[in-house]
């Protein structure tokens, strides 16, 4: 028999199994969480023009020189300026402009008195204190100069992201738009809801998680649940579903028994089957059929989500365009003893407590498991926030030992 996989040939395998997505232009309202996929170049300076910081009056700094409480000075208040007017007269020597934030500067004025230092005046204004020029004024081009590149391709768009877009004036961006992923789940015994179990059957769920993860990262997944053992249904279903996918996931049939059906109907189709020194989650298989990429997971549930996790996640993202695809790994005391075969490196479900320095002195947060090491126990797995890592040369970790935790969430 070979040699199991380590857990990181089997994650480089993966990535370079899937291909890169696919480019589209859509509008800034649906590409929040999507990676730009070229650069965008401001056609405006931000802000575009010289204006207003503050609600005030607009001013020449040396016709209010030497302005106080004690001795103001009083200057006529020759117009008004609210945001958005674009016809505002110059400010001759001698007199203010009352002027709201973010209206344009008048020619003439250099500075800008904030309202509370003056009475308010509409006719006539009184200003209790001076102001240096260019106060309170925010020049044009001091955020953005027009033609310099405002997102560089690959941003992650968040909200900023989509705000500086929108500033600099573009409505729509060219994005990295998710894979198009088909989902199958295998298995004679699973049942959709609500269809009464008989004795043997369960309810089909790899599906919904599968989807359910995929979707989250702004994949399109087609789902077929339930897909019996047999590797002519099972072949006729692949062939049916699969013309558009960039992507085919199937849940189940890999192991080393009978009955395995993915294994029975793709061996001889070039997608290679293998085991990785992990746990759970040993048994995998990727390649391609006709074409398409197909990453083979295990039929545990908890062995789903754990491969889902630490091979198809990343390249996911990875083929988005996602500089950052990993969770992030801290380190963790533990609250209790742990065991793990050797050979094998070990994700336990865990739930990670942060540490609160001012209280403990501690910098390193604390992680107890959740649940046992069973694949089948996804209940536990609803308890979690982390997965707990076992290095493969580790069987056992003492409580208060210091092990890898990967956030979830």
């Amino acid at each position: 028999m070979s040699q199991p996989l380590s857990v990181a040939d089997y994650q480089a395998t993966v990535a370079a199994l899937l291909p890169a997505a696919r480019t589209a232009t859509l509008p800034l309202e649906e590409c929040h969480g999507r990676v730009l996929a070229e650069d965008v170049t401001a056609s405006v300076s931000l802000p575009p023009f010289d204006n207003s910081a503050m609600d005030g009056y607009a001013v020449r700094a040396a016709d209010i020189a030497g302005a106080s409480e004690r001795s103001p000075v009083e200057l006529p208040v020759a117009a008004d300026i609210p945001a958005g007017r674009t016809d505002g007269p110059p400010l001759e020597p001698g007199t203010a402009h009352r002027i709201m934030t973010g209206a344009p500067m008048p020619d003439g004025a250099d500075t800008v008195v904030k309202v509370e230092d003056t009475d308010g005046g509409t006719e006539r204004v009184r200003l209790f204190a001076t102001a240096e020029v260019g106060k309170s004024v925010r020049r044009a081009g001091e955020d953005v100069t027009v033609g310099d590149v405002a997102l560089r391709e690959g941003t992650l768009l968040g909200a900023a992201q989509l705000g500086l877009a929108a500033a600099t004036g573009r409505a729509e961006l060219a994005v990295k738009v998710g894979l198009r992923v088909l989902v199958l789940s295998t298995g004679s015994e699973l049942v959709l809801p609500p269809e009464p179990l008989r004795h043997g059957q369960i309810y089909e769920s790899n599906s919904i998680m599968l989807a359910a993860a995929m979707r989250a990262l702004g994949c399109e997944v087609d789902v077929v649940r339930s897909v019996v053992d047999d590797v002519d249904t099972f072949l006729e279903t692949l062939t049916k579903h699969a013309e558009d996918a960039d992507l085919i996931v199937t849940s189940g049939g890999v192991s080393a028994g009978a009955y395995e059906v993915v294994k029975d109907a793709l061996t001889s189709e070039g997608v290679r089957f293998t085991k990785v020194a992990m746990q759970p989650g040993g048994p995998q298989g990727c390649g391609t059929v006709n074409g398409t990429p197909i990453v083979t997971l295990p039929g545990n549930p908890v062995s789903v989500l754990v491969s889902y996790e630490v091979f198809l996640r990343p390249a996911l993202l990875a083929a988005l365009g996602h500089a950052h695809v990993d969770r992030p790994v801290v380190r963790a005391r533990l609250l209790e003893r742990l065991v793990a075969p050797e050979g094998k490196r070990q994700f336990r479900r865990g739930f990670y407590t942060p540490p609160v320095a001012a209280e403990t002195g501690s910098v390193t947060g604390t992680v107890g498991p959740r649940g046992g090491p069973g694949s089948h126990l996804l209940a536990a797995f609803t308890q979690a926030n982390c997965l707990i890592v076992l290095p493969e040369d580790v069987t056992e970790a003492d409580e208060g030992a210091e092990v890898d935790v990967v956030l979830l969430s």
